[in-house]
């Protein structure tokens, strides 16, 4: 109060001629009018000024919260301001001493509510065979506006893509070394926004770089038109004000994220005349992404591979979900200037042009990659999410020989390179879990690729010899940090290493031995500003640790497999030092899906909780990615049991080990990290003083009725996609609801905030509130709610992110009274 009265008196002469400025200098019929605190209070609310009175606190808050509120804040701010690389280029430079670097990076704009994209260069200069120095263009360049940006193969021009804010057209531009060559306005009669999703994303160079294909939505279909006379023919024109559009058919989305987005199709621009085609000869239920142009051949037609999902039923949502089968496909071009006949393609179509089914036998094929010489196709595969049900599953790795004579056949043979890992030794690799593979993957031998992986809890880099087979850890296997690919420079690698304690460093990849058999990488840090923080966080980040523990299944079974017997893991971040005998207040922390993972790589958020004095526990479940098939697929069928019960053993564990005191627990999830929170606080309703759900699953009984992918709810509560109908019956929903944290709401005695997304279509806000009311209903349980109305699933958008975890901070800080 003090303060707040010395900042008033202080500023109070200011504050008078603001509100009532004197006449003039020679004046002296007025005499000087003097405010007290009190009245100065109201001339600001009577100003109409921003700052509004002194007294008003926010909605939800106390005048101690508040304070605690606006010292977090500033915290979550300096951890907000680190920027993070999103993609990386290299390219061969006229020096003979090394290459040209390019890297895309983004960071939080609170004030606009968005990402700023800036792009930074350097110069790579290898110094000897083992150090090399990169020298950094001494600002980056923020590229305003820019949807995505795309290198050609040779690294001499770059597409630049300007998504239209509103019904406008697409902007395409051609960057030189200096200057925009090109630049075309295609409008939306002949397609809509490009895809930029990284899902159906789909932005390929030919060789010859004049031609690029590309993935957007097709053109708006036709929508009657009515007067006062009723429906008119022949449609509506700018000029007619007597007229509107009605809505016409429902066209149905991809679901979350995809939200008005229309059908994903397939275009190619030349880029020396602008002159844009639709590629023809793809069914139109397709949905189409991720498209790649075949090997060039001399006089021979240019081939287009690409990915395909069907959708002639209902779109299932597709975002985050693996198990929607696809197939590779390929098509000709529509540009054709061949000097010989037509290569034949073979079909069983009537007609030589329709697409060709490339992968009919294995039901999921995405990401295709060709060779560097253009003789083999490789891809991903998430078949065991296909065939299970489960929306993210161990992967699989492909190859197809392509055909020399430019033949493409439907009956083409698939390889498998890496298979499927149902349970893994230990210490051995224990599968593929990609989420994508480069662009240009490939080491200079022509068969070998970089790809990050899941491996446990951390994230680390694989190379893959796709004829052999072999596959080996080449990021340090002494390391628990997370290790992720960026770019290739010839034969050495640029990626990102990061702890949940050590901000991202860039380290630089060269191959130590190269006569061995199992190749020795040797690697260097590389010094760069993108991830400068302040000493305040260096500082606090500095005074943590971190370790990934094993936690033993409890009450092992017969029934189980040997991959679910195994023990999982959680990463567990502390203080080095303890200031006295008792222990930090420790958050849980739960990953969503539930088939995804949280790995030991930095996280703004929980490096910011970390740094408010909280131990964290971060449980990888059974049902996690990275740990094998048989561990993973254990899940199904038992979530709301298995899966609480491995939080709760991994909670007795560090209890245990002295590391955590059973009064002081607080958990945070989202999704289903939120369903295994709202379980937690009704089935061990005396383990947790506060807790935190983000779009949270409470009600699968309501869910199964709104979501975008009902088929969710039938395979983690059945075990099997079998059972799947658009129609629940009486039974399902009762055994929807008693797997449901709402079955257990009569015990909840744990305060909890509920944060919520209003345009979520994954666990509609329904679900959350729903739960959120009950609780509120029941009584005796405090309650808080907050809603970003614009948000969906992930509440990523950075002041909806940054008001959600700075209210869990507050909230946890309110109820361990520390």
């Amino acid at each position: 109060m003090a303060l707040a009265v010395h900042l008033i008196t202080t500023t109070l002469d200011w504050c008078v001629n603001l509100a009532f400025p004197p006449l003039s200098r020679t004046s002296t019929s007025l005499k000087p009018i003097s405010l007290s605190p009190r009245r100065f209070s109201v001339v600001l609310a009577m100003d109409g000024s921003k700052a509004g009175s002194q007294n008003e606190i926010p909605l939800g808050l106390d005048p101690t919260t508040e304070e605690e509120y606006a010292h977090q804040s500033k915290l979550l701010q300096e951890f907000t301001n680190i920027s993070s690389i999103d993609k990386a280029w290299v390219f061969k430079s006229d020096s003979t001493l090394g290459s040209q670097g390019m890297f895309s990076i983004s960071q939080p704009n609170l004030l606009e509510n968005k990402r700023r994209k800036f792009i930074l260069s350097s110069s790579i200069i290898k110094e000897s065979s083992s150090s090399v120095k990169f020298q950094w263009a001494p600002f980056p360049i923020e590229m305003s506006g820019v949807s995505i940006i795309v290198p050609s193969p040779s690294g001499s021009k770059l597409l630049v893509v300007r998504n239209p804010e509103s019904e406008g057209p697409s902007h395409f531009e051609i960057w030189s070394s200096f200057q925009v060559e090109k630049e075309f306005h295609i409008p939306q009669s002949v397609h809509g926004s490009v895809y930029t999703d990284g899902w159906f994303e789909g932005i390929s160079w030919n060789v010859d770089e004049t031609f690029i294909a590309y993935v957007a939505e097709e053109a708006a279909p036709a929508k009657p038109t009515f007067s006062d006379l009723g429906y008119k023919k022949g449609g509506f024109t700018d000029k007619d004000c007597g007229s509107w559009k009605g809505q016409g058919d429902w066209e149905e989305d991809w679901g979350e994220t995809y939200t008005g987005k229309r059908q994903p199709a397939l275009f190619v621009v030349n880029i020396n005349s602008g002159e844009v085609q639709a590629v023809k000869g793809i069914n139109k239920s397709l949905s189409v992404g991720q498209v790649v142009w075949s090997p060039s051949t001399d006089g021979s037609e240019q081939y287009l591979v690409l990915v395909g999902w069907s959708s002639e039923t209902r779109k299932l949502g597709i975002k985050y979900c693996f198990n929607r089968p696809c197939a590779l496909y390929a098509v000709r071009s529509p540009h054709h200037d061949s000097k010989t006949s037509e290569p034949e393609l073979k079909s069983s179509s009537t007609k030589d042009v329709q697409a060709v089914n490339l992968t009919q036998t294995i039901n999921s094929a995405f990401f295709p990659r060709f060779s560097p010489d253009g003789k083999f196709l490789v891809f991903l595969s998430a078949r065991t999410a296909v065939d299970s049900g489960a929306h993210s599953a161990t992967n699989s790795l492909h190859r197809i020989d392509w055909p020399t004579d430019m033949k493409v056949f439907q009956s083409a043979k698939v390889y498998d390179v890496v298979p499927v890992v149902t349970s893994a030794e230990d210490g051995c690799f224990p599968g593929l879990y990609c989420s994508s593979i480069l662009s240009n993957p490939w080491l200079s031998d022509g068969c070998t690729l970089i790809v990050s992986s899941f491996w446990h809890s951390s994230e680390v880099l694989l190379s893959v010899n796709v004829l052999s087979g072999e596959t080996l850890r080449i990021s340090p296997a002494d390391s628990n940090f997370s290790w992720h690919f960026l770019a290739l420079d010839g034969d050495n690698i640029i990626a990102v290493s990061s702890s949940p304690v050590d901000v991202p460093q860039i380290k630089y990849g060269t191959i130590m031995e190269k006569t061995t058999k199992n190749k020795s990488w040797g690697w260097s840090d590389i010094s760069s500003s993108i991830f400068k923080c302040s000493d305040k966080v260096r500082s606090l980040l500095s005074s943590l640790q971190f370790n990934i523990m094993k936690i033993s299944v409890k009450d092992v079974s017969d029934s189980l497999t040997k991959g679910a017997s195994k023990p999982y893991e959680a990463i567990f971040v502390s203080s080095k030092t303890k200031k006295n005998d008792a222990c930090d207040p420790l958050i849980v922390v739960l990953h969503g899906g539930p088939h995804s993972v949280s790995l030991s790589s930095y996280s703004k958020s929980l490096a910011f909780l970390s740094s408010l004095g909280y131990s964290l526990l971060i449980v990888n479940y059974r049902g996690s990615l990275g740990f094998g098939e048989e561990a993973l697929q254990s899940l199904p069928g038992k979530i709301g049991s298995q899966d609480v019960k491995d939080v709760l053993t991994a909670i007795d564990h560090v209890i245990d080990l002295g590391l955590a005191s059973p009064s002081k627990i607080t958990v945070v999830g989202g999704s289903h990290g939120g369903f295994l929170t709202t379980h937690l606080i009704g089935q061990a309703p005396e383990r947790f003083v506060a807790a935190a759900a983000r779009n949270p699953v409470c009600n699968l009984a309501l869910m199964v009725g709104t979501t975008d992918i009902p088929d969710w709810c039938y395979v983690e509560t059945y075990g099997t996609f079998d059972r799947y109908t658009e129609s629940p019956s009486a039974e399902d929903l009762t055994l929807f609801y008693s797997k449901s944290p709402f079955a257990h709401l009569s015990k909840v005695k744990t305060p909890t905030i509920f944060l919520l997304g209003a345009k979520d279509l994954r666990v509609p806000v329904s679900n959350g509130l729903q739960y959120a009311r009950a609780l509120k209903q029941k009584g005796g349980v405090e309650v808080k709610i907050l809603v970003f109305p614009n948000d969906v699933h992930g509440i990523d958008r950075p002041q909806s992110d940054f008001e959600s975890f700075l209210n869990i901070g507050v909230w946890f800080k309110k109820y361990c009274k520390r």
